[in-house]
């Protein structure tokens, strides 16, 4: 009988109960006993379930208070000493690095955040010290297995590899990846030891970065690490477990290593089964093979399915079906969604539809004539039926597009000239990125309106309130440009999504983005158009309170696109095109109502990145590039285009960045220690600049001291003529105590500059 595996499971709960859980301790309103209850119940509610579903493969140590990746630094001892000189408990002491720290015991920041590759989840990146002794220190894994197995429930641990962490980590001192491979490896064999001790039959190294561009010397220390670190493995069965793409610079050397078993992604790793049909697999090993889609939450067409289990069946003779990646990457439930259609939801497979598909496909597989199987038919029979999501005029204005449509005029260095001239902006301008704090009063008068409790007129009239407060409090503190604060919006996404045509709505859908941050991303069901202006109301009527300059706040096509569910039906290149399209009306409708800087926020532009470089332009850069020039090119000199970027890898793509031809980019960039700036000097980046002067992610104000010194390491490098003064990102999950203070910091820090310069 087949088996099936489930890589890892979402985490957060049906209702974000860990969410809310985490901030009431934050916030002093619950004890950590109670917090450890929580975090117990989802654990045993997600495993109970995935056993009662028929995985035959059950992940343990895929649940964390905050991240994966800072879970495994604190189990090796990898722990900054800036956080062990607070003196605080393990408990506060982990949050300290995840979030920063600022109290008695001390001020320091987190740790930096950065994309899980080509998702929309952040990990906290391991910082490895000269002085650090890597070593098993922590019980975490060990402890939720025995967990586990009191409920009768056998799991396989899930562990971050060695060669991913190690790779992922950013070493601080002389000392670099070769000094800590000895250490590495015998942690990482006591781990194994450790479990064998415990009785647990499989272990999983998850090993990701596999599916990068892999040099001739990562190849050499992967194998060295693993080749070690074998021996140790005793009784217990070791899974290597990649996702995300393909293995193609290292199969071979991954198939001669004593591994019993190795996880490869036959969804966006579609080079997998080139290398098993050119090199074959071992019979001695177990394949277990990634065929439902752990990132998206389309259902299965068996018929498509089964062609491809059988195809992988004829090069390795031991088989496991497997999701392609954790599951964290989509919703729990579709039981949660009592609005969506059921013609709709039918096409949908959530996480716990994703284990029916699995359960599904153990059977189908075996069966000698699957057609005739009722679970075959009934899914074949939803795959059968034509869906109405078809626009043809938005086709047509796709498919008419031309070089003149993605090209602004005059040049970029003509409109700076221009753009000066008509806003005398001082040096060293101040600005946030757009969203001001979502209080509990502003969630609840958006709810009261969808809910029908108030009126329109009320909710706008509540909303207007606040516009006005936040333009005064700008005003107050001396911002040059302000932004409206946001108040309206729900989600940089799904607020215009609610706009557009073509996509659907859910109630529960949450996804962990980092932390305790979830989003609920829409999806892309059809052709999309824009139905109504989305903006230009709420702009105007904050730009008639204020004789300063007013950003229209606009979400990018791409960030649309990658922080939605796509379709799979059509290319993503045709999808945001078509979002560009849409957007482009509201840019000019925002231009005409008298809005003359514009910011479209591309906070997800390399989030789809493909993880090797030779896929990055023809298969991607090329057209999100392009959909982000057609949203803008057709503007006036005089108007002033900002976007902005979220949490990356910046560095080899900086030209392309340029090439996007905005008049101002501000990016994340405190959490990486301004990094950024080294990227942009180097490349003679044209566009003016803001890179983030604290870190909007921790509740910590940041002193004038501070900012000013992040302002001379940029001016150190940047003209400073080129350079805008701002936070890291929006401000919508802050307090507004801490922000204001915060705010009140950077201003003050640019002025005092200003006099300098």
């Amino acid at each position: 009988m087949m088996k099936a595996s489930v890589i890892g499971y979402p985490r957060v709960g049906t209702s974000r109960e860990l969410k809310f859980a985490l901030e009431s301790y934050f916030k002093g309103e619950i004890s950590n006993e109670v917090l450890q209850k929580t975090a117990a119940s989802l654990r045993k509610t997600h495993w109970l379930k995935q056993a009662g579903s028929g995985v035959d493969f059950i992940p343990s140590n895929d649940f964390s208070f905050y991240d994966g990746m800072l879970d495994t630094s604190f189990m090796l001892n990898v722990i900054p000493k800036r956080y062990k000189a607070l003196e605080l408990n393990a408990v506060s002491e982990y949050f300290a690095a995840a979030r920063g720290y600022q109290g008695a015991n001390g001020d320091v920041r987190a740790l930096a955040m950065k994309k899980w590759f080509n998702t929309n989840y952040h990990y906290l990146v391991p910082e490895i010290e000269d002085t650090m002794e890597i070593k098993l220190t922590g019980r975490k894994p060990f402890d939720e297995f025995l967990e586990a197995k009191s409920f009768g429930v056998k799991t396989k641990p899930v562990i971050t590899g060695p060669f991913t962490f190690i790779k992922l980590s950013r070493f601080t001192g002389e000392k670099a990846v070769s000094d800590f491979a000895g250490s590495i490896v015998k942690a990482y064999s006591e781990i194994l030891k450790e479990f064998n001790k415990l009785g647990a039959e499989l272990v999983q190294f998850d090993e990701p970065i596999l599916v990068t561009d892999m040099t001739t010397r990562d190849i050499q220390l992967f194998t060295n690490l693993y080749r070690e670190l074998l021996n140790a493995k005793g009784n217990v069965k070791v899974l290597l477990q990649t996702y995300f793409g393909d293995v193609r610079n290292c199969y071979t050397e991954i198939v001669s290593l004593n591994f019993n078993g190795i996880g490869l992604d036959f969804i966006e790793g579609q080079k997998n089964i080139e290398l098993l049909e050119k090199n074959g697999f071992p019979s001695d090993k177990t394949l277990f093979a990634g065929i439902v889609n752990g990132k998206n939450i389309w259902k299965k067409n068996y018929s498509k399915t089964l062609p491809m289990i059988n195809k992988i069946r004829k090069h390795a003779d031991n088989i496991v079906i497997s999701t392609s990646c954790s599951l964290l990457h989509v919703p729990y439930s579709l039981k949660n969604e009592t609005k969506l259609s059921n013609s709709c939801k039918k096409y949908f497979a959530f996480a716990e539809e994703k284990l029916v598909e699995l359960a599904d496909l153990k059977i189908l597989i075996e069966d000698v004539n699957p057609s005739g199987n009722s679970k075959y038919m009934e899914n074949a029979k939803i795959f059968n039926e034509a869906r109405s999501n078809v626009d043809n005029l938005v086709r047509k204005k796709v498919s008419t597009l031309t070089e003149k449509d993605f090209t602004r005029l005059p040049a970029h260095q003509e409109r700076e000239k221009i753009q000066k001239k008509e806003f005398n902006f001082p040096l060293l301008p101040t600005t946030t990125i757009g969203s001001f704090p979502q209080t509990a009063e502003v969630r609840a008068n958006r709810s009261s309106f969808k809910r029908g409790k108030i009126t329109e007129e009320q909710y706008k009239t509540f909303n207007k309130k606040k516009i006005r407060e936040c333009i005064s409090l700008q005003e107050k503190i001396g911002f040059d440009v302000l932004v409206h604060g946001e108040f309206e919006r729900n989600d940089m996404v799904e607020y215009f999504g609610e706009s557009l045509n073509g996509f659907l709505f859910t109630e529960r859908a949450w996804v962990l983005s980092y932390g305790t941050r979830c989003v609920k991303p829409p999806i892309i069901w059809g052709d999309i158009s824009r139905s109504k202006p989305i903006t230009v109301g709420y702009s105007v009527y904050a730009q008639s309170l204020t004789n300063k300059h007013i950003k229209g706040m606009l979400t990018g096509p791409v960030t649309i696109l990658n922080w939605s569910f796509p379709r799979e039906d059509i290319s993503l290149k045709e999808s945001a095109l078509q979002i560009a399209l849409a957007i482009r009306e509201e840019v000019l409708d925002l231009e005409a109502s008298g809005i003359k800087i514009i910011q479209i926020d591309e906070a997800a532009l390399i989030e789809k990145l493909p993880l090797r470089k030779a896929d990055w332009h023809n298969e991607y850069l090329n057209w999100a590039i392009s959909a982000f020039r057609l949203v803008h090119s057709g503007v006036k000199p005089e108007t002033q285009i900002h976007t902005h970027m979220c949490y990356s890898e910046f560095d080899d793509i900086v030209k392309d960045i340029d090439h996007m031809d905005a008049d101002v980019i501000t990016f994340e960039a405190s959490r990486s220690n301004l990094t950024i700036i080294d990227v942009l000097n180097s490349c003679n980046f044209r566009t003016t600049v803001g890179p983030g002067v604290y870190d909007i992610h921790s509740p910590r104000v940041p002193s004038v001291g501070e900012i000013k010194d992040a302002l001379n390491k940029m001016l150190a490098k940047l003209p400073k003529e080129k350079l805008w003064v701002n936070p890291d990102c929006g401000l919508k999950t802050r307090g507004e105590a801490e922000t204001v203070l915060s705010l009140e910091n950077l201003v003050a820090a640019a002025k005092e500059l200003r006099k300098s310069l």
